[in-house]
């Protein structure tokens, strides 16, 4: 674990889990389901990390996403491909928010929402920006994400 690790309430968290692992390569490392069948507690390692999960269980206030109508949240992802990364999601059943585009900050950069109301941002970095320069390009109108 690391010092922050998220952790995701999803309605159909055994769904998420075959999802994640479809369009981000994630791989299970435990699962415990309550008496019921729902899931208690989950979680995955995406790439050095991981991420914690379970289904909703209103008794408990946990809300999903879309049982809240959004998400204020982006999960982010550093990937060695975005243009890669951004199509497997897509193929695997993601919504593209934002197809990836180079960005001011020197990422190539793009959005997607899972089919259970999160949000990830994928980046893979192109070019080193010195904050001057950022400062700039904000003052010239940087793209709206």
């Amino acid at each position: 674990m690391h010092t922050v690790t998220p952790h995701l309430v999803c309605a159909g968290a055994s769904e998420a889990i075959a999802f994640y692992a479809r369009a981000f390569g994630a791989e299970e490392v435990m699962r415990l389901p309550e008496p019921g069948g729902k899931l208690a507690h989950a979680a995955v390692r995406i790439g050095d990390s991981m991420v914690m999960l379970m289904d909703e269980f209103p008794d408990w206030d946990a809300h999903g996403p879309l049982a809240l109508a959004g998400t204020p949240v982006t999960l982010h992802l550093a990937v060695p491909d975005v243009d890669a990364a951004y199509k497997r999601a897509v193929e695997a059943g993601a919504t593209g928010r934002m197809a990836p585009a180079d960005m001011f900050w020197g990422d190539r950069y793009g959005v997607v929402e899972d089919p259970f109301g999160h949000r990830w941002s994928m980046a893979t970095h192109i070019r080193d920006v010195a904050p001057a320069d950022m400062a700039e390009a904000m003052k010239q109108g940087c793209p709206s994400i």
